[in-house]
């Protein structure tokens, strides 16, 4: 643990408000051991600015737009080192690539040779934008310590990008429970009525951003497959994003209206309610780094039927805790949902929500950060 009190500065793009940090700052505020900076890259003044100011802990704003991702970090590379220069952290904890590159290189030229990153995004250049892999490695090198969040993104790091394992501290995503478990009878019977649904269906959930890498396309299949074997199964995809439309249309397609329902976005205060609704959790996701939605379900008693990647590769033992697919296409998505069908749901639910509480609660990642912290930071 952090033996005495050290400043960290936190960086992050591209968000408004980011929970797990102010969850670090509530943490902080309580104990006393690390004081808190933060610099936000955003097009908008962020909300978050508020909140911390709240907790005692200042935020500062650099407007940034990604739509002109590269001028906006040269526009920002050097606010970063002028307020580095003048806050004089023990540590830099960069968190997305477009402040992690900017960020990295204005800390080294300030000379604070503690210089950590957490690899939220890895994949992403990989799969989709090669050119600026090369900034990943980069981005690497600059750093003191990596902080990988699950199995799947540490072998990423190291075997994509050369990263060496000594660098690299394997640290789970984490959530508070209390936060995220609280079912409410009354907010789950009116989503019943808003959905349409009957006491004798069988409701799948999904809870991920309509973009292809999520697999929405292999879960529809699956649903026709599901559908022919328990004509009462009932799918409620919980999101928005880009392919909404041709989702939609996959649906109209597939026969499948009446049994495949989008229900946009759920308010963070009434998930927990509805995972409540959920029989079982189904997600099709490839090269995910963690995946937090899949530690909620399962916290919330929900068994889930998942790719082999991110958080639920870490934490699940198939047919144990929850049911692991070996590719993420439709048959297998369907024939993992059918075992789990044919299973005991409640005891797989069971066993995947002690399962999330021991590895995914926020106090692990705070312990887990600390211990970085105390690697990185140079010797006093």
């Amino acid at each position: 643990m952090v033996s005495r009190t050290i400043h960290v500065l936190h960086t992050f793009a591209n968000n408004s408000e980011v929970p797990y940090l102010s969850w670090f700052a509530e943490r902080a505020a309580h104990e006393r051991n690390v004081r808190y900076s933060f610099i936000v890259l955003y097009a908008e003044r962020p909300r978050m600015m508020d909140e911390m100011k709240r907790l005692g802990f200042p935020v500062i704003w650099i407007r940034y737009d990604d739509r002109a991702r590269k001028r906006g970090m040269l526009r920002a590379l050097p606010l970063l080192w002028w307020h580095m220069m003048r806050l004089r952290p023990d540590i830099v904890h960069c968190n997305l690539f477009d402040d992690t590159l900017p960020g990295v290189i204005a800390a080294w030229a300030a000379g604070i040779k503690a210089r950590v990153i957490t690899r939220q995004d890895t994949g992403f250049h990989w799969l989709h934008a090669p050119r600026w892999v090369s900034l990943d490695r980069w981005n690497n090198r600059m750093a003191r310590r990596i902080i990988a969040i699950s199995e799947e993104n540490k072998r990423f790091i190291m075997d994509k990008e050369g990263a060496p394992e000594e660098k690299i501290d394997l640290v789970h995503n984490g959530i508070p429970p209390e936060r995220f478990t609280g079912q409410q009878a009354s907010t789950m019977a009116a989503m019943r009525e808003r959905f349409g649904m009957q006491p004798d269906h069988i409701v799948f959930g999904t809870v991920a951003r309509f973009i292809p890498w999520k697999g929405y396309r292999h879960i529809v299949g699956a649903a026709k497959r599901i559908v022919e074997h328990t004509p009462q199964a009932r799918f409620l995809f919980c999101g928005q994003g880009e392919q909404e439309q041709e989702i939609r249309e996959l649906i109209v397609a597939e026969g499948l209206s009446d049994h495949i329902l989008l229900v946009g976005r759920i308010a963070p205060k009434e998930m927990a309610s509805f995972y409540g609704l959920l029989d079982i959790y189904i997600h099709a996701a490839t090269l995910e780094p963690f995946g937090l939605v899949y530690a909620e379900a399962m916290m919330n008693g929900v068994p889930v039927v998942s790719t082999p990647t991110g958080a639920a590769a870490d934490a699940i033992i198939d047919g144990v805790n929850g049911i692991l697919v070996r590719t993420a296409d439709a048959d297998a998505m369907a024939a993992g949902a059918l075992r789990m069908l044919q299973g005991d749901r409640k005891a797989m639910g069971e066993a995947g929500r002690q399962t999330a509480l021991r590895m995914y609660s926020f106090d692990t990642m705070w312990s887990g950060t600390m211990a970085v912290y105390e690697k990185a930071r140079p010797a006093l």
